[in-house]
């Protein structure tokens, strides 16, 4: 039985990963009597995209909405052979993927740059959310699925297992808790205990007593919270369920883990742009989303307090602290790991992982080598990209477990990589 790291209280401990959740899509939750809602409005949401001092545009469509945007374009600041990857094996194909929205700004930079790199590869990517790429991967729909939730030991059986379904890292981030209450300037502070009180809605109130205490000299408004959560499968929501499971018994025994939960009430939205949207659209609105969406759209969100007592941001070099201080102890060779909560002094507490899931035997050769040589760029020399658009870049010590998870990659009996 695989085990997975689990620290509640404080206390680290490992238990079978086979508590995840089944990756099911969940119905939009319904709000309680008396709580507070949002109303609907045409407010268009920002892609969580900066602007780069770079010239030129392309064309990138979202295949999950429908709607079309123009991006910054620009040149890599180094080659694929002076950034550390090989030469590209040649040949074109369309790739196809599906998944995650919490990588989709990445994936969508990523797929600009390869493109201008070798115009012969066309990466087409749906974000759709992680449980919506994990069954396209493995309904066999598209080339490779992304997740910020590993597959459950059920669906990793169902994918072969471990000797012919890859987890491969990809991206590194922060979920940050994003708030509007325009009257408070000073950045907030919150916990575990608090914020798993906010999402069971023990707590109704920005200036209940809980929220003072950790933000004295804070003048906070007498408030209704609006809760906003996903309401789609998500890995965003894996990852911060995991991190109320190990920090509050309430929450685990009450709600738990998984890409879909029993939410106990407040605002439903598909996706992490949908989230966002709504936490812009109500005033007292808190919402669960990853760091880029909240500081494209102007968002302030909250410092948490991680395992050694500090208060911290989702900075890059703060989630790289979390998945260092746990790579010798809790991340198995499988590469289906939680990096929430670590012990890390300056770790951040909602730290995720964007994984790629691949097969290990590629059914077009073709394909397959070009996907190989593509996840190579984009964990080597796409890493560039991370931190401008609010990512961590890969530490070397993952980067090293993503190498020989490549190579296990096999096209036509042989290696697709190198």
């Amino acid at each position: 039985m695989r085990l997975r790291l689990l620290a509640a209280l404080g206390v680290l401990a490992l238990v079978p990963i086979s508590a995840c959740d089944s990756g099911a899509a969940q119905p939009t939750a319904t709000t309680p009597t008396g709580a507070a809602t949002a109303t609907t409005s045409t407010t268009s949401i920002t892609a969580a995209t900066p602007v780069f001092s770079t010239q030129g545009t392309a064309t990138i469509t979202n295949t999950a909405s429908g709607t079309t945007v123009n991006t910054p374009g620009g040149t890599p600041s180094g080659s694929m052979a002076s950034g550390g990857s090989p030469g590209y094996p040649g040949g074109s194909a369309n790739l196809t993927g599906a998944g995650s929205t919490f990588i989709n700004p990445l994936m969508s930079k990523w797929t600009q740059q390869y493109n201008k790199l070798y115009s012969g590869v066309k990466l087409n990517y749906q974000s759709i959310g992680s449980g919506g790429g994990r069954q396209q991967f493995l309904a066999k729909t598209v080339d490779f699925g992304a997740t910020d939730a590993p597959l459950t030991n059920d669906q990793f059986s169902q994918a072969g297992g471990e000797a012919n379904a890859l987890h491969i890292p990809i991206a590194m981030g922060g979920v940050v808790l994003a708030y509007n209450l325009p009257e408070v300037a000073t950045q907030l502070k919150l916990d575990g205990t608090t914020i798993a009180n906010i999402y069971l809605l023990n707590i109704k109130s920005w200036n209940d007593p809980a929220i003072a205490a950790l933000n004295p000299g804070v003048t906070l408004p007498n408030q209704p919270i609006a809760v906003v959560h996903r309401s789609d499968g998500s890995g965003t929501t894996d990852i911060f369920t995991d991190y109320l499971n190990k920090v509050s018994p309430d929450w685990k025994s009450k709600v738990g883990r998984g890409t879909s939960v029993q939410w106990p009430g407040g605002i439903g939205a598909q996706g992490n742009e949908g989230v966002t949207n709504q936490i812009k659209l109500t005033k007292g609105g808190i919402g669960y989303i990853e760091l880029g969406y909240a500081k494209s759209n102007n968002l302030p969100y909250a410092l948490l307090k991680n395992q050694s007592g500090k208060f911290v941001d989702a900075t890059a070099s703060n989630v790289a602290d979390a998945a260092d201080s746990l790579i010798n102890t809790s991340i198995p060779a499988d590469l289906r790991y939680s990096i929430t909560n670590a012990p890390g002094a300056d770790a951040y507490p909602i730290a995720g992982t964007t994984w790629i899931l691949a097969y290990t035997n590629q059914p077009d050769a073709n394909k397959g080598k070009i996907l190989a040589y593509f996840l190579w760029w984009a964990s080597h020399d796409g890493q560039q990209y991370s931190e401008q658009l609010s990512y961590s870049p890969l530490p070397r010590s993952i980067q090293q477990r993503v190498e020989a998870q490549i190579a296990k990659l096999k096209c036509g009996g042989g290696n697709c990589f190198p």
